[in-house]
C-alpha cells in the first residue's frame, strides 16, 4: 500500500516539475528562439540521419563477417592481435580519426563518413566475434553429427545462437555513431553539429541545444528501433527479453 502511493506520488512530482519546466521555458522565450532554428534543425537532421546510416551500414557490412572470420578455428592464433588493431580506432579520438581521415581523403562527406566507419567497427566485429566465439562445443559437435557442412553449422547453429550478442554489438556502436557524427561538422560534413558547435561560438544557448537536443532524441531512437529489431529477429531460446 506504501509502495504503491509513494509511487503516485512520484508520478504526479515528474508531472508538476514537467510542467514547471514548460512553463518557465515558455517565459524565457526560449521555445520561441528554438524554434526560429527549426528549418534548419529539419535540414541538418537529415544530413545527421545519412552520416549515420551510411558510416553504420559500412561498420555492419565488414563488421560482421570479419568477426564471423576471425571466429574460425583457422584464425585462432592471429583473431586477437587483427582486434587490437581495430581497437586503434577506438583508443584514438573521434576527432583525431576524422582529422586523419581529413588529411588523405579531403574534407566534406567522404572523410567523415570513413572516419565514422572505422570508430564505430570495433564494437561490432568484438560482439560478432565473441557470440560465436561462446557457442557450446555440444552444439557444434551435434551438428556434425547429424552431417551438417560447415556452412549450414554457420547459417542454422553458429549465427542463430550469436545474434543476441551480435545486436547488442550493432546498438553500442549505432548509439555511440550518432552521438559522434556531430564532429564531422568540423571537417565540412554537416550534420547537427553545425548548430552545436556555432551555438557554442556565439554563446547561443538556444542555437546550442537545437542541435543537441535533436541528437540525444536521434541517440534514443536509434537504441530503440535496434532494441525493438533484436528483439523480433533473435530467436526465443537464446533472446532473454523473450524468455
Amino acid at each position: 500500500m506504501l509502495a504503491s502511493m509513494l509511487q503516485r506520488f512520484g508520478r504526479l512530482l515528474l508531472l508538476a516539475l514537467v510542467f514547471a519546466a514548460g512553463a518557465w521555458t515558455y517565459s524565457t522565450g526560449f521555445i520561441d528562439e528554438f524554434m526560429w532554428h527549426w528549418p534548419d534543425v529539419q535540414y541538418l537532421t537529415m544530413q545527421h540521419i545519412w552520416l549515420t546510416a551510411m558510416s553504420g551500414s559500412l561498420a555492419i557490412a565488414v563488421g560482421i563477417p570479419l568477426g564471423i572470420v576471425l571466429s574460425r578455428p583457422g584464425m585462432a592464433k592471429v583473431a586477437e592481435s587483427i582486434m587490437q588493431v581495430l581497437n586503434v580506432g577506438t583508443t584514438i579520438p573521434t576527432l583525431a580519426v576524422l582529422a586523419l581521415s581529413m588529411s588523405f581523403l579531403g574534407i566534406g562527406t567522404v572523410p567523415a563518413v570513413f572516419g565514422l566507419f572505422v570508430a564505430t567497427l570495433l564494437p561490432i566485429t568484438r560482439n560478432t566475434f565473441t557470440g560465436l566465439a561462446g557457442i557450446s562445443p555440444a552444439l557444434l559437435e551435434a551438428a556434425a553429427g547429424i552431417g551438417m557442412s560447415p556452412m549450414q553449422r554457420l547459417f542454422r547453429v553458429e549465427l542463430p545462437n550469436a545474434l543476441y550478442v551480435i545486436f547488442a554489438g550493432i546498438r553500442t556502436a549505432l548509439t555511440i555513431n550518432v552521438g559522434t557524427v556531430p564532429l564531422a561538422f568540423l571537417i565540412g560534413a554537416g550534420g547537427l553539429g553545425e548548430l552545436i558547435f556555432t551555438g557554442i561560438d556565439l554563446f547561443d544557448p538556444a542555437m546550442m541545444l537545437a542541435g543537441a537536443i535533436p541528437t540525444a532524441m536521434l541517440a534514443i531512437a536509434v537504441d530503440a528501433s535496434i532494441a525493438l529489431i533484436a528483439f523480433l529477429v533473435v530467436p526465443r531460446g537464446v533472446n532473454p527479453n523473450r524468455a
